[in-house]
């Protein structure tokens, strides 16, 4: 029998791999090891941390559901979902940004210029543009799969007083690549804290906060998927994202409309007295 030492653990763990194994697996395990591994020794890891670690990652399993999952808002505090859209964006195309622990499948179908808000108070924001590759052609037919939260700060799946499918909606560009929808300003909000991702902000002194962003996952034929987000030029948290999600090409802004002047052709058009705002926002995407 081989002996086992601390100096070649992760040769003898890699060579238990059987002449079957498939080339990437054996590629990113071998790598997932010697990376373990080697900041195991680095910090002189205790038992009792060991130990700490691994119920962190059963309490993260125990409160995890189809409405909120505990190791994707691990991933995102950590960095490592960024990092990983981050170094699978294309340059030249928007960037992908975290998809979050709140998407809500099957989002009901909305029409162009439909309203994303319906009975929540608050400004009326009326968001457009066009969906393009990186040439500057229109993507007709894309699907834009759009959410947000309400204006109290929460997704519908945290809010047991909305509905499930209270903001989101699922919409098909027209001819031109263009989409357009009316909602309410999404505000900055906090991550979930009662749980292990809580713990680890509370032991580093960082804020749990987010700032506002509307999401979006994009899909078209022969096109790359593209889940993103876009984040207001004027938010506080602009650049201290708790998830660290703000990209340079993702932010917006917020043009302030006069009272009497919301255009024809969409839903809420004859119905806005107030003043308004309009975002500007074209995306790209990437050929497969």
């Amino acid at each position: 029998m081989r002996n086992v030492t601390p100096d070649n653990i992760t040769e003898v763990f890699t060579g238990y791999f059987g002449p079957d194994t498939d080339p990437r697996f054996a590629e990113i395990m071998g790598a997932l090891a010697r990376h373990l591994h080697a900041f195991t020794k680095e910090v002189g890891l205790t038992h009792d941390e060991w130990r700490a670690g691994l119920k962190a990652m059963e309490w993260a399993g125990q409160i995890t559901t189809p409405e909120r999952n505990e190791f994707v808002l691990m991933s995102d505090v950590l960095g490592l979902s960024s990092l990983v859209d981050m170094i699978n964006s294309h340059p030249g195309a928007t960037s992908s940004s975290v998809l979050g622990p709140f998407h809500v499948s099957d989002a009901p179908p909305m029409a162009l210029g439909a309203d994303l808000r319906a009975d929540f108070p608050g400004e009326v924001v009326l968001v457009q543009g066009h969906v393009r590759d990186l040439n500057g052609r229109p993507i007709p037919h894309a699907q834009l799969d759009i959410w947000q939260t309400a204006p109290n700060g929460l997704y519908s799946s945290q809010d047991p007083d909305q509905d499930i499918m209270s903001f989101h909606g699922l919409m098909t560009t027209d001819e031109d690549g263009y989409y357009a929808f009316t909602t309410v300003r999404p505000v900055e909000y906090t991550v979930p804290t009662d749980g292990p991702v809580g713990q680890i902000l509370d032991a580093a002194g960082r804020h749990p906060w987010r700032p506002s962003h509307l999401h979006f996952i994009i899909k078209a034929p022969g096109f790359r998927d593209l889940v993103t987000e876009v984040f207001p030029a004027d938010d506080p948290y602009l650049d201290q994202d708790t998830v660290f999600g703000v990209r340079e090409d993702l932010v917006m802004h917020y043009a302030p409309q006069p009272a009497g002047s919301f255009p024809e052709g969409f839903a809420l058009s004859g119905k806005v007295n107030d003043a308004w705002s309009r975002v500007d926002f074209d995306f790209k995407l990437v050929a497969r």
